[in-house]
């Protein structure tokens, strides 16, 4: 109801005026009672000994727990200076309202901090989680999780407006082609007629498993990556019993991009200052979930600016970067969220509805990222020209099998040397048999049953149980020798296999190198 101007011009000031004040009290470590501290101060209109005179409504500002916000933004490598001028040098930028919260969204004009006005239920909320947060954060600044950097009140005309200062997960200076706000829930979970009508519209869970339903591939890495990270911020969200949040995900099409830049001559000034120099540590979803080692260069190109969003691809096989962040963190499973449940989940199908109690809902979250959303893209075949360094590989694992076989039926038996029990055609079928693993043996068997057989003879030599050696000293040092050597007839190729004999000790069934 307070116009938004106004709103803008008052937490620019209150938060100058704050942030300022706080750069003379001296550093030290944050204590408990530092989380639960409120100042406050009344900025009047004409100004006074302490206030700047503005042309806004008289109003109060309220700062919550300032030496706590003073030390996460610290955490996050944010100097005052810099939080200053990204919030206070120029106007603040209103965005449309993206949920169905009623929250009013402002960003910052180098596209570092949003700031959201929240419910006073939320911000109490928020206060009496601050002490778990600070320690998860010290424990893990890597976090998909909403990253806090303030939490003020404008007091004004008999109105309460609490705002927060958190970290901006979709950049404007690159194009979200896609959006999505997904729970994992499938009730009611559309985007509405009203929602489809905007520029940028926000879709939810069915509208992204009818657009994408093949879902996003990453690389096995990066996907380990953010599964893992996911995984520990839902079970810290389980753990304050935290419900109803969502991943927030902008898809960026990378052709499409090119495109643009060849149509455009220029970017507007505001769209280009965040390739400028980034002020925040940890605030891209790449360094969210790998750290700033990480920049996803197969599927990027040297010209193209990443911006920190993570490299994926579409069924198409078309290149995506993707922007994410777990949002709408701060909703409580109280008296109200269970009455929403139990009334729902008699309506309907009760594991569909987003309201659940926390547990279920981090599981479900989980199980429809990991299924539906995100997936690993599966090893190609390979080409003919790496055939030489996979079969070297699969010899590896086969000979590895047989040595572990043969050395339990010779343990079994109690019989000290290998070549005398088993002739070189049993090995090579051993070795070669395709009932062990079909997909291992190579296409070329004339030179590499040689060389398996090489193999197997000398990693069979030298494995040796450390307790078998203790028993039969004689037996150890006479048949299984410490290195062995072998050459083929026809010198085609050359092996050694080399182990010392007090790794023999420390290891029952080591991986033996191979020298081609």
């Amino acid at each position: 109801q307070t116009a938004s101007s106004a709103i803008k011009g008052a937490i620019q000031l209150g938060i100058g005026y704050t942030v300022g004040n706080l750069t003379s009290k001296p550093d030290r470590d944050v204590l408990m009672q530092d989380f639960y501290v409120v100042e406050s101060v009344f900025l009047p209109s004409e100004g006074s000994n302490l206030t700047p005179a503005h042309h806004y409504p008289d109003f109060r500002f309220k700062t919550y727990a300032p030496l706590a916000f003073r030390y996460f933004r610290e955490l996050f490598g944010i100097k005052p200076d810099d939080y200053l001028y990204s919030i206070c040098s120029e106007p603040l930028i209103e965005l449309s309202n993206p949920g169905a919260s009623g929250s009013i969204f402002f960003v910052t004009s180098d596209d570092e901090f949003i700031i959201k006005t929240v419910q006073h239920k939320e911000a109490e909320f928020l206060q009496k989680l601050l002490p778990g947060y600070y320690m998860n954060l010290n424990q893990n600044p890597r976090t998909l999780l909403p990253k806090f950097y303030g939490l003020y009140c404008v007091q004004s005309g008999g109105i309460n407006i609490r705002i927060v200062v958190m970290n901006n997960v979709l950049p404007r200076a690159l194009k979200m082609h896609f959006t999505y706000d997904l729970k994992g829930s499938t009730y009611k979970r559309r985007a509405s007629r009203k929602e489809r009508e905007k520029s940028n519209p926000t879709f939810k869970d069915l509208d992204f498993l009818q657009d994408i339903h093949e879902g996003l591939y990453f690389d096995s890495e990066t996907h380990s990556a953010l599964m893992k990270t996911l995984q520990r911020d839902c079970r810290v969200l389980e753990s304050f019993k935290i419900m109803d949040y969502s991943l927030l995900l902008g898809i960026h099409l990378l052709n499409s991009h090119m495109k643009e830049k060849e149509g455009e001559g220029s970017q507007s000034a505001a769209d280009t200052k965040r390739h400028g120099g980034q002020k925040v540590l940890y605030s891209t979803a790449m360094e969210s979930i790998q750290g700033p080692g990480k920049s996803g260069d197969s599927v990027t190109t040297e010209t193209t600016n990443t911006m920190g969003g993570i490299p994926a691809k579409n069924h198409k096989g078309e290149k995506l970067l993707l922007f994410m962040g777990i949002i709408d963190i701060l909703q409580s499973y109280r008296l109200m969220k269970k009455l929403e449940h139990s009334w729902k989940a008699l309506v309907y199908d009760g594991d569909t509805v987003s309201v659940h109690r926390p547990s279920f809902y981090a599981d479900r979250f989980l199980k429809f990222m990991s299924t539906r959303v995100f997936k690993k893209v599966q090893a190609l075949k390979s080409s003919p020209s790496k055939k030489w360094c996979n079969s070297i590989t699969a010899l590896k694992a086969a000979s590895q099998e047989v040595v572990c076989a043969v050395y339990q039926e010779w343990k079994d038996e109690k019989r000290g040397i290998l070549a005398e029990g088993q002739s070189y055609a049993s090995l090579d079928e051993e070795v070669l048999g395709s009932h062990h693993h079909p997909d291992l043996v190579p296409s070329t068997p004339s030179l590499f049953e040689a060389a398996s057989l090489a193999t197997t003879i000398s990693s069979s030599s030298l494995n040796v149980d450390e307790h078998y050696q203790r028993d039969q000293p004689m037996l150890s040092s006479k048949g299984l020798p410490s290195s062995s050597t072998f050459t083929l007839e026809d010198s085609a190729i050359y092996l050694t296999s080399e182990q010392s004999t007090l790794e023999m000790e420390n290891d029952n069934a080591s991986v033996l190198d191979v020298y081609l």
